[in-house]
């Protein structure tokens, strides 16, 4: 049996960028050959997108991991790495998106309708688009970024035009079931329904849908029985319609006392989706009420002496059998032009365009403030410094020595000397702690020295040939070359 599943948390994770490459082209009779390390592809990105076909969020409720591919690093000889694959995600029409705080980040209407759950990351450069006056042969490339990891959550929000409401057991699934093509599961107990049904319901000319909503009962919208669950699939509907059961044998409730139960219900739930929409509230959707099961004489009766009351409350009344189909054809083409008068108050939403906004040119890239776990410390906070860390090799001195010369131009090192930073503090940015030391000559002026390495670094870890050579004879058991030296000198 299939099941409903209308809210859920997904976890996305985009694909890592590529490593860039580190190369130099070797090639006979040109000793010179110059970098061609190529740049590495970016990352897969995980994107929503509406398909008509789709009409629950089951497959993300057993499935919520999502993770885009990875880009491949680039090669020598100027070859970039390839792009990875942007993972799609097929999401049902009136899908909302919502943060792990609740915000709403996207409301997701209309066929190909996309937001971009998880950006990519970026790849990183090759030497050979490091290259510059200062260095023309960088022994450094950039690493690739990490993509963008996030936890979604995913609500559905049913695309009707009509919404049925009522207490459990007033012939709501049978409606449906009798103005559609929909089976929904029908019996003569309470909360029979469980998950929202939607039918089709189709007039001489017009269409619309049809949604019956569960478990509505007194202090729903505080979240007593189903309602909570169930009352944002009204939040779209254009018209809301009271079914009542005039044969109820339950004590103490009559069609009035029903009705004005659930317009206190309605009235008390705040629709999320009214900035976007502009649909108001729920007490000010246009009503119907159908009086239902007027088929048993006793119920016939309490119809005659509800319906003018009601009929002063300036809604149209209805008295219908969805067993004799008494009523049915007078209701659908009434519903169907409430719809039509409502559609041409508020056309079809179109899938959303793309939004630019592009950045404003005076905003402050960075911010240094003192670090308050750390006495003398700072923390550098910005899109740009925590993007060059999580760049670069530090096990490369001069990736490290392109990496001050970066941060001495977005202006970091003034601001930690206007700030009062003492040369060792210790400096902050994303993960990667160090202690600060004024980089001055800058790149241009320092004098140029051999592949991954930085004369303004003190520590230089790359092994020399020499070591190498000393270090393989240890291996094999050989004696020292110093030792051996010493040895001849008579």
């Amino acid at each position: 049996m299939s099941r409903f599943v209308d809210r859920v948390t997904i976890h996305v994770a985009a694909g890592n960028g590529g490593h860039g490459c580190s190369s130099v082209h070797r090639e006979k009779f040109k000793p010179l050959g110059g970098p061609d390390g190529g740049n590495g592809g970016n990352g897969g990105s995980v994107r929503l997108v509406v398909d008509p076909q789709v009409h629950t969020l089951l497959d993300f409720h057993f499935r919520p991991h999502a993770k885009g591919s990875n880009g491949k690093p680039g090669m020598g000889d100027n070859r970039d790495g390839a792009t990875g694959e942007d993972l799609v995600l097929k999401v049902p029409d009136g899908t909302v998106v919502l943060d792990s705080n609740g915000s709403i980040l996207a409301d997701l209407v209309g066929e190909g309708t996309t937001f971009e759950a998880a950006q990519g990351g970026r790849g990183g450069l090759g030497n050979a688009a490091l290259a510059s006056k200062a260095r023309k042969a960088p022994g450094f490339a950039l690493l690739g970024e990490e993509g963008q990891h996030r936890d979604l959550v995913l609500e559905l929000k049913s695309v009707a035009d009509v919404g049925l409401v009522g207490f459990p057991s007033a012939g709501k699934s049978s409606l449906v079931s009798v103005l559609s093509a929909a089976k929904p599961k029908i019996a003569d107990y309470p909360f029979t329904t469980l998950a929202p049904n939607l039918g089709v319901v189709q007039t001489a000319g017009d269409v619309f849908t049809v949604a019956d909503v569960p478990g509505l009962i007194p202090g729903a919208s505080t979240g007593r029985g189903l309602g909570l669950e169930f009352l944002r699939h009204l939040e779209r509907c254009a018209v809301l319609a009271h079914v009542v059961d005039c044969a109820t044998l339950e004590p103490g409730r009559d069609p009035l006392s029903d009705i004005d139960a659930l317009e206190a219900e309605l009235a008390a739930y705040q629709p999320a989706l009214d900035a976007d929409h502009g649909l108001g509230d729920l007490a000010e959707r246009p009503r119907v009420v159908i009086l239902n099961k007027i088929d048993i004489p006793d119920a016939a009766d309490l119809a005659d002496l509800v319906e003018p009351e009601l009929a002063q409350r300036g809604w149209p009344v209805f008295r219908i059998s969805a067993v004799s189909h008494e009523g049915l054809r007078e209701l659908t083409f009434a519903l169907a032009r409430m719809v039509a008068e409502y559609r041409e108050r508020h056309p079809k939403p179109q899938p959303r365009r793309q939004v630019i906004r592009p950045k404003a040119i005076d905003e402050v890239e960075f911010s240094v403030v003192p670090d308050p776990e750390v006495d003398g410390g700072f923390i550098v906070r910005g899109t740009r410094p925590e993007r060059w860390i999580a760049q670069t090799q530090f096990d490369n001195d001069e990736a490290v020595g392109y990496l001050a010369d970066r941060l001495n131009r977005l202006g970091v090192e003034d601001e930690l000397v206007r700030l009062g930073a003492e040369p060792g503090a210790p400096v902050t940015i994303g993960e990667v702690t160090f202690d600060w030391e004024p980089m001055t000559p800058m790149g241009d002026d320092v004098p140029v020295t051999g592949r991954g390495t930085d004369v303004r670094l003190d520590r230089n870890e790359r092994v020399g040939a020499a070591e190498r050579k000393q270090a393989r004879r240890l291996r094999r058991g050989l004696p020292d070359l110093d030792e051996e030296s010493e040895q001849d000198i008579p």
